[in-house]
């Protein structure tokens, strides 16, 4: 039998091309991270642990690395690798956004690359649907009070993902060490959204108080949340990792992690804790997927304090990018690029 020689192709997905396909609408996202927390809890997927890339300069700051995040998903058959690099001051020094990223698929039959895509717009946009899916199992069926500590641009994809999926939101409350950032950006999503009120606190434990919602956007290397902050029947979905202090961890009634591998790792809270003898896997209430396929129980009392520690995986940016690029090729968008 004669082989036919064929030309690999791939398809360039750049930020625009993403946009033109909806990536900045959240239900595709919402979708695609409901699947691979199903699959993550059925096991049905391989992540290798991600490497942080770093100089080990004495001034580098936490959020100055690159990061390797490979995946294979088991259903539908896909494989890749995210390629995220982030630098605290690029907006400030270069006027750039503070992180880029790149994702490759391939595709596990022959292991040959079958697109690129432009990563920040996706990277963001999952960061926020695993906040809403987690809302959705996590906080009170009826909450109204939504709380966002920093005002950049995953403070924007978490709101605008938010304010899509739960209509019943009346009021956000916004805090950020730059004053002037808030009000600007409170401005800015006021437009946007004019049936919420968009509140501005000058303080972060007031915006806290507030909050049946709390999620965290910021780059700090330093928590700052206090437990006595949280009040009954709050949500935290602590998605910049290092904002919540060591006791509310221990005052919850319930912790979930998306992968205690992940979780505990790197020095991060809940490592330190582990570290110290205070928590462990057992403590663990549950990895969200098996929330989302009903082997755990979500919230289950209107009082209950429920922290999510979302590291980020990369089966989530795989998922996304994997229905980006079936949308792009059902509408003919993206640039045709052959490798030979």
């Amino acid at each position: 039998m004669m082989l036919v020689e064929t030309k690999p192709e791939l398809i360039y997905l750049n930020k625009q091309d993403i946009i033109d396909v909806g990536g900045y609408k959240s239900q595709i996202y919402v979708q695609a991270i409901k699947q691979a927390l199903s699959l993550h809890s059925e096991k049905n997927f391989s992540q290798p642990l991600k490497p942080y890339l770093k100089t080990n300069k004495k001034d580098e700051h936490i959020a100055d690395r690159i990061i390797a995040m490979p995946a294979y998903l088991g259903e539908p058959a896909i494989s890749g690798i995210k390629w995220i690099g982030s630098k605290f001051s690029n907006p400030t020094k270069k006027n750039l956004e503070r992180a880029s990223a790149l994702i490759i698929l391939n595709d596990p039959e022959t292991n040959f690359p079958i697109a690129i895509l432009e990563g920040s717009v996706i990277s963001a946009m999952r960061t926020a649907a695993v906040t809403v899916v987690a809302t959705e199992y996590l906080a009170k069926k009826d909450f109204q009070h939504l709380s966002v500590i920093g005002c950049g641009l995953i403070a924007k994809m978490q709101i605008n993902s938010l304010l899509e999926q739960f209509d019943q939101i009346k009021n956000v409350h916004l805090f950020d060490l730059d004053l002037q950032k808030a009000k600007m950006f409170g401005k800015e999503m006021q437009q946007r959204f004019s049936h919420v009120v968009f509140q501005i606190h000058h303080s972060a434990q007031s915006a806290v108080e507030n909050a049946e919602v709390l999620v965290t956007c910021t780059v700090t290397d330093q928590p700052y949340i206090k437990a006595d902050w949280i009040k009954k029947g709050t949500f935290v979905s602590n998605i910049s990792i290092m904002d919540v202090e060591k006791e509310a961890y221990l005052r919850a009634d319930k912790v979930v992690v998306d992968d205690w591998d992940q979780s505990n790792l790197d020095k991060k809270i809940i490592n330190q804790l582990v570290l110290e003898g205070k928590f462990s896997k057992e403590m663990l209430h549950a990895e969200l997927g098996d929330i989302i396929t009903n082997k755990k129980a979500g919230r289950e009392t209107d009082d209950e304090i429920i922290i999510l520690n979302p590291m980020g995986m990369a089966i989530e940016d795989i998922s996304c990018a994997y229905e980006i690029y079936r949308k792009a090729r059902q509408e003919g968008v993206g640039t045709v690029l052959s490798l030979y």
